[in-house]
């Protein structure tokens, strides 16, 4: 249950021109299943490649997505090695849970604004429905929902770099969160990942935000759908994210791969 959470966390946490790195660093954090916690992070991106980095404790968590290679690398500091996912034919294999042009709901403005520092956001609120069949299996339909306020500040330092990432991996169809988890709970992945496409399409980069996943059954279900719904219902999560700091300097290349020397394990 904790990978889960800490999966969701990290998705909160999307030919290269003479683009300006972007590096934001944020703290994240998370509520649900029992598990809560606050963590620190940061994101760098440089053209279609980005990298997280969470702390947790006395390791860090690391996620890099290279969109050109269609390889996501996930690994930890305190071990060696590192899964790679290939994730043109993972995205095949999520297609079969997920209907996109079932997606509902969006993001819309609610005039509202506020100071953040020296910078202005604007308030949107957010609630995107994406329903999913794990495994295929009907009984086990399911509805996911993100609900919650956002601030973005439009004009923000690192903005267009930051946005044309996400619209290219909206492109391709990625997903933002670790596979293994994907893989139990597609409609969280593509609901996470139609989040950061809508994020791209307004522009400007989200400084905070207070997002509930709540999850619910899809129609009647198959027999044992009371149980069912009782489960997903322990599933609700809350997240929160807030930007502590963005900057633009250059990024060196082998910040995008795993460390040489690391054993690398393909996943499928």
């Amino acid at each position: 249950m904790k990978q889960v959470v800490l999966a969701v966390v990290a998705s909160l946490a999307i030919a290269v021109p003479a683009w300006a790195d972007v590096t934001i660093k944020m703290t994240t954090g998370g509520k649900g299943m029992g598990i809560a916690q606050t963590m620190t992070g940061t994101t760098y991106i440089k053209g279609n490649k980005m990298r997280t980095d969470l702390v947790m404790g006395d390791k860090v968590q690391t996620t890099i997505f290279d969109l050109d290679a269609q390889k996501m690398f996930i690994f930890e500091s305190q071990k060696k090695e590192a899964d790679v996912w290939e994730m043109g034919a993972f995205m095949q294999e999520m297609g079969t849970a997920v209907d996109l042009t079932k997606i509902t709901g969006g993001i819309k403005p609610n005039g509202q604004t506020k100071a953040i520092g020296s910078l202005t956001a604007h308030g949107y609120d957010m609630e995107i429905s994406v329903p999913a069949t794990p495994g295929g299996n009907k009984d086990m339909a399911m509805t996911v929902t993100l609900v919650g306020p956002v601030w973005i500040v439009k004009g923000a330092p690192g903005a267009e770099e930051y946005n044309r990432f996400y619209r290219n991996a909206s492109e391709k169809g990625w997903i933002f969160s670790d596979p293994r988890v994907a893989k139990s709970q597609p409609g969280q992945a593509k609901a996470i990942a139609e989040m950061y496409k809508q994020f791209a399409a307004i522009g400007g980069i989200v400084y905070e935000s207070d997002t509930q996943i709540k999850m619910s059954m899809a129609g009647s279900g198959g027999p044992g759908a009371g149980v069912m719904a009782g489960m997903l219902a322990k599933m609700n999560m809350s997240m929160q994210t807030k930007v502590d700091d963005i900057q633009t300097t250059a990024l060196a290349d082998d910040l995008f791969a795993p460390p040489a020397g690391y054993k690398l394990n393909t996943k499928k």
